[in-house]
């Protein structure tokens, strides 16, 4: 469960990273600013502090269905799966067209073990946006472990052929390689996740892979 939990939150955090600062910086005190300050936060790693700006910026603008995002995705990555799915739940409501929010609650579903639902939030994320690369990821991971294995490579086809850089592509594919005896596709592809991951836990969880596969 914990190796599994760090890879679907890489791609959680990512898919995650929206800011609404244009040209001119939102005034201070405001529900922009409250957000864009978050996510300044978020994206050096301090989720606790960034929990409370986004909530300030809910406080102020109930309806800022990406601040519900967000703070999902920063409770995620503290391991509260069930309030980053409340959070995305929350932001669907308020506008059912936000891809980002069936994406990033899929992967929580994906964290909690509940692969089914992840799917079906994957589908409707790439009905509304069919490039999204990291959808296809998210239901990949969630075939993998329901061992449609099949499945998971056609997505992680799919992912790579939409951003060849999407390092989780690789590491899904390779795992599914991997649950289909695949030895030498399942390292190759590990090979590529390391060259590409700047997360030193997943580059040893991979090199683990790759000399278990070795043997």
């Amino acid at each position: 469960m914990g190796r599994r939990s760090i890879v679907v939150l890489s791609i959680l955090l990512l898919v995650a990273a929206i800011t609404f600062t244009g040209c001119q910086a939102p005034p201070v005190g405001s529900a922009e600013w409250h957000f864009d300050r978050a996510h300044r936060l978020a994206s050096a790693g301090h989720y606790h502090e960034a929990i409370a700006e986004y909530t300030e910026a809910i406080n102020i603008n109930p309806n800022m269905a990406h601040a519900y995002v967000n703070r999902g995705a920063a409770f995620a990555s503290n391991g509260q799966y069930e309030q980053a799915i409340i959070d995305c739940t929350r932001a669907i409501e308020i506008d059912p067209n936000l891809t980002l929010a069936y994406n990033n609650r899929a992967a929580a579903y994906n964290s909690n073990d509940q692969h089914k639902l992840a799917i079906a939030d994957c589908n409707k994320a790439i009905e509304l946006d069919p490039n999204l690369a990291s959808a296809y990821v998210n239901r990949a991971y969630a075939y993998h472990n329901m061992q449609q294995y099949s499945q998971a490579i056609a997505d992680c086809d799919k992912s790579i052929k939409l951003d060849p850089g999407l390092a989780q592509a690789y590491l899904y594919r390779a795992l599914a390689y991997k649950g289909q005896g695949r030895k030498r596709e399942a390292i190759a592809d590990l090979i590529k996740f390391k060259n590409l991951t700047t997360d030193p836990q997943l580059d040893k969880m991979a090199l683990d892979l790759i000399e278990e596969l070795s043997e």
